[in-house]
């Protein structure tokens, strides 16, 4: 066998099982960048993953606090976001996912979102992931740029110190220099020996802060890291993806359009299932 399929700390998230051998998504802009364009992302996502039987949790960030420029979009804000996010789960009944920033933001993101995402920059922010943990609510920590696979075991160790078992990792590239992530494919199965972890393949083709003020990207290379990352082994998939990638308001730059996303669940559905063998 190849690797483990079954992590030992499974669990789900509303109909979404996490760590049982089956692929999951979370997928979604990066922003609200409106009530209606999140509406229209989700019914468009929710449409594809249900023709595929891939179980799906919807993602969108109320803030985007750490914009490389003042002057960019964050997004509506906490109170406006939270009843977006909410109103959008009631309508779909989709699972929400979103970030938080700080310990206060975490009870209240909690009554809409059934996933607190802890941003790569913030993942040895004990008390931010204490007080996600506390939320009872499912905790996703995006493994910082600057963190070692093996030390990402003291993040979980913080969420679980609340009695919240409901923890899963996120790998999105390590920098590399100045303005460059790359991918070592070695941390999914070290990660994995932790708590079920997902690939973020939009992000780790990021460029930060490198397009004058904003970050810049290489969409181009992200199918190959996700069928990369599947056939080595994981739990789930994080992918950031628009309609009009162009046009986004927050990392356009290294989203996924829309109209690829598709056919490359077909490709890593099939590399899932030979593998999984």
């Amino acid at each position: 066998m190849l690797y483990n399929l079954h992590v030992s700390n499974a669990f789900e998230i509303g109909p979404v099982p996490v760590g049982d051998g089956k692929l999951f998504l979370i997928a979604g802009p990066c922003v609200i960048e409106s009530e209606r364009h999140v509406r229209t992302m989700a019914d468009a996502l929710q449409r594809i993953t249900s023709d595929l039987g891939i179980p799906y949790i919807f993602k969108a960030s109320f803030d985007k606090a750490n914009r490389t420029s003042v002057k960019s979009f964050r997004g509506p804000g906490l109170k406006e976001g939270v009843r977006i996010l909410g109103e959008l789960a009631r309508a779909t009944g989709l699972p929400i996912l979103t970030d938080v920033h700080e310990p206060a933001q975490c009870a209240p993101v909690a009554e809409a979102a059934d996933v607190l995402q802890i941003p790569a920059f913030l993942c040895r922010q004990t008390d931010l992931l204490v007080a996600a943990g506390n939320t009872g609510r499912a905790v996703n920590i995006k493994k910082g740029q600057f963190v070692a696979p093996w030390d990402m075991t003291h993040p979980v160790e913080k969420v679980r110190s609340t009695g919240n078992e409901r923890v899963f990792l996120t790998e999105r590239g390590a920098s590399f220099g100045y303005n460059t992530l790359v991918v070592d494919f070695r941390s999914l199965p070290v990660m994995r020996a932790m708590a079920p972890v997902v690939f973020d393949g939009t992000h780790s083709v990021q460029q930060p802060s490198a397009a004058g003020g904003v970050s810049g990207g290489q969409p181009e290379y992200i199918p190959l890291l996700v069928r990369a990352a599947v056939a080595a082994g994981l739990d789930g998939l994080f992918l950031e993806v628009h309609d009009d990638p162009a046009h986004a308001l927050s990392d356009g730059a290294n989203a996924l359009d829309l109209k690829l996303l598709r056919p490359l669940l077909e490709q890593l559905l099939a590399i899932h299932a030979a593998v999984s063998k």
